[in-house]
């Protein structure tokens, strides 16, 4: 009897040690949905009254308004203990990014006992240590910002002033500039516990490295009086980034103090050599260089080959719509001399037997409709297939017009794919050693890229880019004038007399100039793209310009 009565007694304290009280179920309910950041769960923790009064979106909206004050990443939520005062202690760890691991508790008040016990919540409850009715506010401050350099150290922008003392024509045109946080960025520098009256990089340089330029700010996070966090800023490290001051400083040159972009790029490694004017942030129609894209995908998809002929003719007719040659000219033959001298008449009514689903699939594998890896740079953008429209929106989009729009890096990237043998390099404006390759992936074959390289060689060999021809050096390139008014040509029919109103045939004061080009086209070891916005054909301007970029790449000026 004793042995069964000491047993019985064991067995008591066994399961008395293993009883959770309801109260701290409820708690434990409340620190499992906060890990899950399930704010309905937690809500349902609340005390009736409090439910009937704060939504999960306001209960949600006032976690990430700590986060937000706290500059909080993450987390790490322990197991509760009760106090004897009927509430419970909370252990919490916040990782925040200006001042670190912040471990204390947060204290659950409760009402009511059992299983009918519930949350009395306050706002002090989104953070650890924060006393019962106090908020969360934060000082912070930021380090001197880091200097700027090019690839071979030259520095592009230092101190106070952003100035450069060497190189300021070419600092300049490429560093960007600095200003008052955005209005749409301003949640996003809060969260990383910028000040709010910071000066931050606004374009250029400055706004691609911002956070590696402004360091980690620091300062003192308090609530009521009490310091919970406290760290100085964190100055960053200098930025050596990949533009070359010489083609930089080609491409300013090559720029004249025109509208436009100019970009040069290493396409074996993705590494922006040059970027002057609206390199990467103008969106224009790209205009027949454009045909680079089409060309590739009618190749990979067997819709033609470089040998198909075509008839001759001075406009095509796609959906009872006539588009003409640029100057009426009349052209044909075989895709390969259609290519050469940028023939419309071939190229728009390929556009739409390739069919809006196979070119805009090509123009995605090329970085069309996806933001580029460059902070702030423009997504250059094609519409979706069913939004294309009839055979004309489709011909038209095939040589660059209609509602298709680029930026001088993104042609440059595709010129560079091309240079690649059909590899996706993606643009790269920091200096690795080693120059290490950032692919996106494949564009197109092996074998495409090659035949799309040999009809560029023949458009800067005897075709609409000869002026970016170098004696010694084979280039590869492609011209492109796109219209800002009509994406429809300027050839008069019949059926419509009038579709020239307002232009003269020929009239090129209202278009776009583009050239993409490599080199050299069998070893390239530099990818360039121009555009000059309302400055005519782009043979005759883009293509000149784009030579002087060449050339300083490859060590000939």
């Amino acid at each position: 009897m004793i042995a069964l009565a000491f047993l019985a007694f064991v067995s008591g304290v066994v399961v008395g040690a293993g009883h959770v009280p309801d109260e701290q179920r409820t708690v434990e309910r409340f620190a499992d949905a906060w890990r899950r950041g399930d704010f309905a769960a937690m809500r349902a923790q609340l005390t009736a009254a409090q439910q009937r009064s704060i939504g999960a979106a306001a209960l949600a909206e006032a976690y990430r308004i700590a986060a937000d004050t706290s500059t909080a990443r993450s987390y790490d939520i322990g197991r509760p203990k009760r106090q004897g005062n009927g509430s419970y202690l909370l252990p919490v760890t916040a990782h925040t990014v200006a001042f670190g691991e912040v471990t204390g508790t947060v204290r659950l008040p409760l009402a009511g006992d059992g299983e009918r016990a519930r949350i009395r919540w306050g706002v002090d409850l989104t953070f650890p240590g924060v006393p019962a009715g106090a908020r969360l506010v934060r000082r912070t401050a930021l380090a001197p910002r880091a200097a700027l350099l090019a690839r071979d150290n030259a520095v592009l922008a230092e101190g106070p002033t952003r100035s450069s003392p060497n190189l300021p024509s070419v600092a300049s045109s490429v560093v960007g500039e600095l200003g008052s946080i955005p209005a749409e960025r301003a949640g996003e520098f809060r969260r990383a516990g910028y000040p709010e009256d910071a000066q931050v990089g606004t374009s250029g340089l400055e706004r691609v490295f911002e956070r590696r330029l402004a360091g980690t700010p620091g300062g003192q996070l308090l609530a009521g009086g009490k310091v919970l966090a406290t760290r100085p800023p964190r100055a960053g490290q200098a930025v050596r980034t990949t533009i070359s001051t010489a083609v930089q400083e080609a491409a300013v040159t090559a720029l004249a103090g025109r509208l436009g972009g100019v970009v040069a790029m290493n396409p074996r490694t993705g590494e922006v050599l040059a970027a002057a004017g609206i390199a990467y942030s103008g969106l224009q129609p790209p205009g027949s260089t454009f045909k680079m894209v089409t060309l590739t995908g009618v190749l990979q998809s067997g819709v033609a080959t470089p040998r198909s002929t075509f008839p001759y003719a001075s406009s095509a007719t796609l959906s009872g719509v006539s588009l003409g040659n640029a100057n009426g000219e009349v052209c044909g033959g075989t895709l390969t001399q259609a290519f050469t001298i940028s023939c419309n008449s071939v190229f728009a009514p390929l556009g739409a037997r390739l069919g809006a689903r196979r070119l805009v699939a090509t123009a995605e594998r090329f970085g069309f409709n996806k933001a580029p890896p460059i902070p702030g740079a423009a997504t250059s953008t094609i519409p979706v297939a069913s939004e294309i429209g009839d055979d004309l929106a489709v011909g038209s989009s095939a040589i660059g017009q209609g509602r298709v729009q680029a930026t001088t890096l993104q042609m440059t990237t595709v010129a560079a794919a091309i240079a690649l043998g059909g590899r996706l390099p993606l643009p790269d404006l920091a200096y690795r050693a080693g120059g290490r390759t950032r692919l996106g992936g494949r564009a197109t074959s092996a074998r495409v890229a090659r035949q799309v390289r040999r009809m560029m060689v023949e458009v800067v060999r005897r075709g609409t880019g000869v002026r970016a021809a170098i004696p010694g050096v084979v280039v590869a390139g492609k011209t492109g004038t796109a219209e800002l008014r009509s994406t429809q040509g300027c050839t008069p029919t019949a059926d419509n007399p009038e579709s020239c109103a307002g232009q003269t045939p020929g009239d090129t004061k209202d278009t776009d100039a583009w050239f993409a080009a490599f080199a050299p086209a069998r070893s390239p070891s530099v990818a360039v793209g121009v555009l000059l916005v309302a400055a005519g054909a782009g043979g005759d301007t883009a293509a000149p310009a784009a030579r002087l970029v060449l050339e300083a790449a490859l060590g000939r000026r």
